[in-house]
């Protein structure tokens, strides 16, 4: 499973991407739970964020869900918090 998240906004409007492919990794099953409660959470379109919040495109094995802070899901969250320490 390909997993990608792209964060825009914030006070610095500097934008992250970062990508991780779980094939083979020992926590594989994590990442998927985590991955498929994420896209069931998300928008079909970029929802209205807050001032100064992050805005997130989440693409799974090419389904592609929008969300925004204040209004992330827990799964969305952990995987958005994942993804950005962990991807590559």
């Amino acid at each position: 499973m390909r997993i990608q998240v792209r964060r825009t906004g914030g006070f610095a409007g500097i934008e992250r991407v970062r990508e991780v492919d779980t094939s083979g990794l020992p926590d594989a099953r994590e990442w998927h739970t985590l991955a498929e409660q994420a896209v069931r959470d998300g928008s079909g379109t970029p929802p209205v964020g807050v001032p100064d919040g992050f805005q997130y495109r989440l693409t799974v094995d090419g389904t592609t869900v929008y969300c925004a802070d204040p209004r992330l899901s827990e799964a969305q969250r952990k995987l958005i918090t994942r993804l950005l320490k962990e991807g590559a």
